[in-house]
C-alpha cells in the first residue's frame, strides 16, 4: 500500500477522535465529568471503552508475538479474562462498585477505597502505587505501539513514539474521562472488526481451519527442537507440567494477568459511569464478545504466524523466524503483518493497532493523572486548588514519565521486545496482590477494618517488590539490584522459584495479611457502613 493512502486513512482516523474529543470536551463541566464521564454513560460505551481499555498492544504485539512461542496454551487466558474479567468482575464487583461508588461520591478508586476505608492514608497510599507502577505498564504499551508504526511506515522508532505520544495527550488532557471512553468506544469498534478480518485472512492464506491447525500440529517436532528443553511440548498442546515454559504460562500469564484484571483501576473506575445496575447488565454481553475476539485472536494468530514462515514464506526471514521469536517476540505479529497480509491491510491493522495502543494509554493516563491530582496532591496531602488544573497537571507529568520510560525501555531489557507482555502481567499482578483483597473486602464484608486493608496492602506490595527485585530472573537480572547486594542475578538462583511469577507468593500473602491484621483494627462506625451499603442487597 502506498504510504500517501496510508497516510490518508491515519488523517481520516485522527479527524475522528478530534471530533470525538471535541464534543467530549464541551461536555465536561465538572471534575465528575472529567473523573467518572458524569455517570451517566451508555452502556455500550462503557463495554467497549473496558474492553478496549483492557486490550492493548501488549495483548495483540506482546502477547500475540508470546503466544508464536508458547503456543495455543495462552488461549486458556481469553477464557479466564472472559469468566474473571467480564463476568465476575460486572456481576460480582461492578454492580456493588458502582453503587457504593454513589452512595459515598467517589471519583477514583484510590477515594472510592478512601472513603469506604474512612483514611485519607489508604486513599494517598492507593494512588501512589498507581503512580509509581503503572508508567511501567503504560510505557510497554507506547512500546507496542511505537513499534508496528514505525516498522509499518519504515520510520525511526523514537519518532513514531514521540508523535504517537502527543497525540493521546491531547485528547486526555482536554477530553478527561469522557473523551477516553467515546474515543475508547469508536476504537474498540475498529480493534473488533480488524482482528476478524485478520482471523479470516490468516485461515484462508492457510488453507482454511483445519488444514492450518493440521499443519501447526504437524511442527510439533520442530517446537521441541527449538524449545524442548524448556518444557514445550507442541504449539497445540500445554507445556510439559512443572516445566519452566509450564511455570510462565500458567503463573505469569494466565494467573497474573486472568486475576489481576479484576483490581485494575482503570478498569474498575468504569464501574462507577453508569447511572445503573441495568446498564451494566447490558454491557455483559458486549464485554464479553468483544474480549474474545479481541484475545482470542491474537492467540490464535501468534501461533499460526509459524505456519505461515514455515511452509509459506520460502525466504530465509521465514526459516529463521522460529528461533527468531525467542528472542523478538514483540516483533513477530508486526512481521506477520508486513509480510503475509495483503497491503490493503496494512492500513486497517495499523489503525487497529493505534486504536489499541490509544484506547489503553488514554485510560492510563487519565487514571495516573487523577492519581497524582487529586488522590495524593489534593485529598492525602490536603492541598487546595483548581481540581480539574491539578489533575491535568497529573496527567502531564504521568505522560512525560511514560514517554521517557518507553523511550529507555529498549535499551535494557533484551533489545526491549520481551518486556511488553512482561510489563503487563507486572502490573496486573501488583494491583492483585495490592488491591484485590480489600477492594473484595470493601464492597462484600461491612466488618473489614481500616487495619486490615493496611496491613494486605503494604503485604501484597512489599513481597511482590520483594520477589521482583530478588528472585523473579526476569526483572532481577536486568535490574541489577540483587547482584549489586548479593553478587547473584537471583536469590533463588539455579532452582525453579526464578520463574514463578510474584502473584503466586504475593496473593496468597496478602489474603492473610488481610485477615490476620483484620482482628486488630477498630470496627467500622455502623452509620458509616450504612451509608456505604445502602441499596446493596
Amino acid at each position: 500500500m502506498s504510504l500517501p493512502l496510508l497516510t490518508s486513512v491515519v488523517l481520516i482516523y485522527l479527524f475522528i477522535v478530534g471530533h470525538l474529543t471535541v464534543k467530549a470536551y464541551k461536555e465536561t463541566k465538572s471534575a465528575s465529568d472529567f473523573m467518572v464521564a458524569g455517570r451517566q454513560i451508555h452502556p455500550f460505551v462503557m463495554a467497549m471503552s473496558y474492553g478496549a481499555t483492557f486490550i492493548s498492544t501488549s495483548a495483540i504485539v506482546g502477547f500475540g508475538g508470546a503466544a508464536a512461542v508458547f503456543g495455543m496454551s495462552l488461549l486458556w487466558l481469553t477464557f479466564l479474562t472472559i469468566f474473571v474479567g467480564i463476568f465476575i468482575a460486572f456481576v460480582f464487583f461492578g454492580r456493588r462498585t458502582r453503587i457504593m461508588g454513589l452512595n459515598i461520591n467517589a471519583h477514583t478508586f484510590p477515594e472510592f477505597l478512601g472513603l469506604r476505608f474512612q483514611s485519607r492514608g489508604i486513599q494517598g497510599c492507593t494512588g501512589f502505587l498507581i503512580f509509581l507502577a503503572m508508567p511501567l505498564y503504560a510505557s510497554v504499551v507506547l512500546m507496542g505501539g511505537a513499534k508496528f508504526i514505525a516498522q509499518i511506515l519504515s520510520i525511526d522508532y523514537n519518532i513514531a513514539l514521540f508523535f504517537l505520544t502527543i497525540v493521546i495527550a491531547i485528547y486526555v488532557i482536554m477530553g478527561g474521562l469522557k473523551g477516553v471512553m467515546y474515543t475508547d468506544a469508536f476504537q474498540g469498534t475498529i480493534m473488533f472488526a480488524g482482528m476478524i478480518i485478520l482471523l479470516f485472512i490468516t485461515y484462508a492464506k492457510l488453507g482454511g481451519v483445519v488444514a492450518a491447525h493440521e499443519k501447526l500440529t504437524a511442527m510439533k517436532d520442530i517446537a521441541i527442537k527449538v524449545f524442548g528443553a524448556k518444557g514445550h511440548t507442541g504449539w497445540t498442546s500445554f507445556p510439559e507440567f512443572g516445566s519452566p515454559f509450564w511455570l510462565i504460562v500458567v503463573t505469569t500469564i494466565i494467573m497474573g494477568v486472568g486475576i489481576g484484571v479484576l483490581a485494575q483501576p482503570q478498569l474498575i473506575v468504569r464501574f462507577m459511569t453508569v447511572k445503573s445496575n441495568r446498564e451494566l447488565n447490558r454491557a455483559v454481553l458486549i464485554g464479553g464478545i468483544f474480549i474474545m475476539v479481541a484475545v482470542g485472536v491474537s492467540f490464535i494468530i501468534g501461533p499460526l504466524s509459524n505456519v505461515f514462515f514455515y511452509y509459506e514464506n520460502q525466504s530465509t526471514l521465514g526459516k529463521i523466524s522460529i528461533v527468531a521469536a525467542n528472542k523478538n517476540v514483540a516483533e513477530i505479529i508486526p512481521m506477520y503483518i508486513k509480510h503475509a497480509m495483503p497491503q490493503w491491510f496494512t492500513a486497517i491493522f495499523m489503525i487497529t493497532l493505534l486504536s489499541a495502543a490509544m484506547s489503553t494509554l488514554s485510560s492510563q493516563f487519565h487514571v495516573m493523572g487523577t492519581s497524582l491530582g487529586r488522590d495524593i496532591y489534593e485529598k492525602a496531602l490536603g492541598k487546595s486548588g483548581n481540581s480539574l488544573i491539578i489533575t491535568k497537571v497529573g496527567i502531564f507529568f504521568a505522560i512525560i514519565v511514560s514517554y521517557f520510560l518507553a523511550w529507555g525501555l529498549p535499551y535494557f531489557f533484551e533489545g526491549g521486545t520481551a518486556i511488553i507482555a512482561r510489563g503487563t502481567a507486572i502490573f496486573f499482578g501488583i494491583c492483585a496482590a495490592a488491591f484485590l483483597p480489600m477492594y473484595f473486602g470493601a464492597i462484600y464484608f461491612k466488618g473489614i477494618t481500616k487495619a486490615g486493608a493496611y496491613g494486605g496492602f503494604i503485604t501484597g506490595t512489599l513481597v511482590s517488590i520483594f520477589w521482583l527485585f530478588f528472585i523473579h530472573i526476569k526483572e532481577s537480572k536486568p535490574l541489577m539490584i540483587c547482584k549489586t547486594l548479593f553478587g547473584v542475578d537471583s536469590l533463588a538462583a539455579g532452582t525453579k522459584w526464578t520463574i514463578v511469577d510474584p502473584l503466586v507468593i504475593a496473593l496468597p500473602a496478602s489474603i492473610v495479611a488481610t485477615i490476620i491484621f483484620n482482628f486488630m483494627g477498630k470496627k467500622p462506625e455502623e452509620s458509616h457502613m450504612e451509608k456505604c451499603f445502602h441499596n446493596i442487597g
